[in-house]
């Protein structure tokens, strides 16, 4: 009996354990593939190595996607993702990041906007290569190679896609760009101003506001402008600059101060212009992050530019720099041309002559007048080339008698005519004593010009 219990509750034991793995689906079975409806064995190989490419880039294996991208390019000529494998290749670059991988990456979107100028991703390359060298801008006292770059790409993108969806981006990134280049001007020419150096700090403060007008310090590059030319007693020059700080920057802190310049200068003081009123309020109102002494320590601890003052508002210039042309150079001769307003073609020449330099010829100092005559009565540009004060000789009546001038003339029969001129001759040269006394003196002036010319080293004006 005893047995009999045991098999029957072993026996009871094996049917639960059944029914048990009846209920759980797939335990011992496995579902069949369909091997027909398989996509990765439709897909082409070239989709294949593309999406394969692409999944490697996206887990950071950058190298074997771009392996898998050029096998694509190489081996499928024709394929519609040609132009996909060859913009991927160049993010797979940006992303990576570094300074040759930048350089690799712009590369290759030049590459893509060669090749593929009409597709829609051509503006992206653009941008991209915009991008590339805006990332690697330094601060504005340091090299601007590549903030040069980054002004004439975006400068690129919005002349030849300004309906994209990424103009606006692009817009601001230029006024941050334009920023930093204006901003470094603006360092050098405010040491050459606090210097003393005024031809120097003015030589960069003239391109300044006139290429850069939405710079963040352009109404204080104009008061040192207006400053420069007062102390050089040319107010007309620095009333026209304190005429345009109370026209186009009516909200600034010198705008009290310049309409008073004016007033005292006899000059009228201008209305401020309403497009410029709206641009200013509009700059006050965007918000801006604070600057606090941890964000200044933190900020020389970066090699990026800090652009938080970059204006919001307002059309940045879109003009390359090689054509902006307004006759704002320093010349030789101590001549600075600068332009009498904003957009005239006409420009007035401002002398700056060291103590012991000649003025330039043409000036007022170097143009003898009426009155500047010798005392004996003839004026300097009587005097031969050997310093002779005698009578200008004048030309002969004939080319023959220009001719013979050695020959006696043919009305002298005894030849009295040259005695008399060779007498008038020996007259005119000079004598040992006379030589001497002229060499004294030219060594005197010499002695003079050297000691000026040490006073220039002391003096810059």
């Amino acid at each position: 009996m005893r047995r009999l219990a045991l098999l029957l509750m072993c026996a009871l034991a094996l049917v639960t354990a059944s029914e048990c793995t009846a209920q759980i689906p797939g335990l011992h079975k496995k579902k069949p593939v369909d091997k027909s409806t398989d996509a990765t064995n439709t897909a082409e190989p070239d989709k294949q190595l593309y999406d394969k490419a692409m999944n490697d880039i996206k887990h950071g294996r950058h190298e074997v996607g771009r392996l898998g991208l050029q096998t694509l390019i190489n081996t499928y000529p024709d394929s519609e993702y040609l132009a996909k494998a060859k913009l991927a290749i160049a993010d797979s670059y940006y992303k990576q990041g570094g300074s040759s991988n930048i350089t690799l990456a712009i590369n290759g979107y030049k590459d893509f906007i060669v090749f593929f100028p009409f597709l829609p991703e051509a503006a992206y390359a653009q941008m991209q290569v915009a991008m590339c060298n805006y990332n690697e801008m330094p601060k504005a006292d340091r090299d601007n190679t590549h903030t040069k770059a980054a002004e004439e790409e975006f400068q690129t993108f919005l002349l030849k896609y300004p309906k994209d969806p990424l103009a606006p981006q692009a817009e601001q990134r230029l006024r941050e760009v334009q920023e930093v280049l204006a901003d470094g001007q603006f360092k050098v020419a405010y040491y050459y101003y606090v210097k003393g150096d005024r031809r120097a700090a003015a030589g960069r403060l003239i391109p300044l506001v006139r290429r850069y007008p939405l710079y963040s310090k352009s109404d204080s590059a104009l008061w040192m402008l207006g400053d420069i030319f007062e102390k050089s007693e040319r107010k007309d020059l620095a009333g026209s600059y304190y005429a345009q700080i109370v026209k186009n920057y009516p909200l600034s802190i010198h705008d009290a101060d310049a309409k008073a310049k004016l007033k005292a200068f006899g000059m009228p003081v201008p209305q401020a212009d309403p497009k410029a009123l709206a641009w200013m309020t509009a700059e006050q109102n965007t918000p801006r992050p604070k600057e606090t002494v941890i964000h200044r320590s933190m900020e020389m601890l970066h090699n990026a530019p800090d652009v938080h003052a970059a204006a919001a508002h307002g059309l940045p210039n879109l003009e390359p720099e090689s054509d902006d042309n307004g006759g704002d150079l320093l010349t030789g001769g101590n001549h600075t041309t600068i332009a009498t307003g904003t957009g005239s073609s006409t420009g007035a020449v401002v002398e700056v002559v060291k103590p012991g330099e000649a003025p330039p010829a043409g000036t007022p100092a170097a143009t003898p007048n009426s009155e500047d005559v010798n005392s004996s009565g003839a004026s300097d540009s009587g005097a031969d080339k050997d310093g002779n004060s005698g009578a200008p000789a004048t030309a002969p009546a004939d080319g023959a008698a220009a001719g013979n001038a050695d020959q006696p003339a043919a009305g002298s029969q005894d030849g009295s005519a040259s005695g008399d001129t060779a007498k008038k001759e020996d007259n005119t040269q000079p004598t040992s004593s006379d030589s001497a006394q002229t060499q004294s003196q030219n060594k005197k002036q010499k002695e003079s010009s050297s000691k000026k010319k040490g006073i220039k080293k002391i003096l810059p004006w």
